[in-house]
């Protein structure tokens, strides 16, 4: 069960070896000796990947939940030995860098027999097909199949550049954003419309992209209005080139989380970078603090 979940979670038998300390052969022998046993097939093979049958994807699901109950019942008897072992986290590439690479080799020091996998994307994983026990996300938890823990919050903010500004005036209210240029950030799941506590508003631009960094950076270059966390635009804030608008309308804090699958006993592993983050985050003024503006058109 071991060797074919770490095939399905890397992707081949050749990953899955090297992650388990087997050979390539011995892994490939006990999935098959998995597959007959069950008489049933659970993977496709091909020279460039092994991809789950339907069979297979039930199959995985049941088998993760069955290693990490073995794992969670043996760690209750080892609660002296330090935690090990490998732990696959998901976080959002700008909270990744501003907030979490910073502080990884702390953690990584504290518990010198865990390896830690961090998945930098902004793309959504799925926590039971990928096999990650862990994933930091922004925005409200929709999917009941998880269980989430708070761990921050950050308040929203409007940015422009001076150039901008100065060229296309400074909005005085949400609706005025309607006849403004926006930067729009595609994976964000409200879309074009940005909220304020009094009401939403569609918006739109001549320029969309999928990373806030990109945001950050079309702002800075006058494409237009940006909306995102405060330290996304640290940088341009700080040097001057760029300025909060829309200050007296606020809108709703976003909450960051820790979530992971409801119905998964969770390794000591995954617990101790949960605390180990908690802790982290509740000492970041950026994820539970106010924002100081600077307001368009003041020094």
């Amino acid at each position: 069960m071991t060797c074919f979940a770490r095939a399905v979670e890397t992707g081949s038998f050749t990953a899955a070896a090297r992650d388990l300390g087997l050979g390539q052969p011995n892994v490939s022998r006990y999935v098959a000796a998995l597959e007959e046993h069950l008489q049933t097939r659970l993977l496709h093979r091909s020279t460039r990947k092994l991809a789950l049958t339907p069979e297979g994807e039930r199959y995985y699901a049941d088998v993760r939940r069955i290693l990490d109950a073995v794992d969670e019942s043996e760690s209750s008897f080892r609660s002296n030995v330090d935690p090990s072992g490998l732990l696959r986290v998901a976080c959002p590439t700008a909270l990744a860098h501003a907030f979490v690479l910073p502080h990884v080799p702390t953690f990584l020091e504290r518990y010198p027999k865990l390896t830690l996998d961090l998945q930098i994307s902004d793309r959504f994983v799925n926590l039971v097909d990928e096999g990650t026990e862990l994933a930091i996300r922004i925005g409200q938890l929709e999917d009941s199949a998880l269980r989430a823990r708070r761990i921050g919050a950050y308040e929203r903010v409007f940015v422009a550049s001076e150039a901008y500004l100065a060229k296309r005036g400074v909005p005085q209210t949400p609706n005025d954003l309607r006849d403004h240029d926006c930067v729009i950030y595609t994976l964000l799941s409200s879309g074009a419309t940005w909220r304020f506590r009094e009401t939403d508003v569609p918006v739109s631009g001549r320029l969309r992209v999928n990373s806030p960094e990109a945001v950050s950076a079309a702002v800075i270059a006058g494409l237009g209005i940006g909306h995102g966390p405060a330290w996304l635009f640290d940088e341009g804030l700080r040097s001057g080139r760029l300025k909060f608008i829309l200050t007296g309308y606020s809108a709703p804090a976003v909450p960051v989380q820790i979530v992971y699958v409801a119905n998964r006993l969770l390794p000591t592993r995954a617990t101790v970078f949960m605390d180990f983050i908690a802790g982290v985050f509740s000492r970041i003024p950026a994820l539970g603090g106010t924002v100081k503006p600077v307001i368009a058109g003041q020094q």
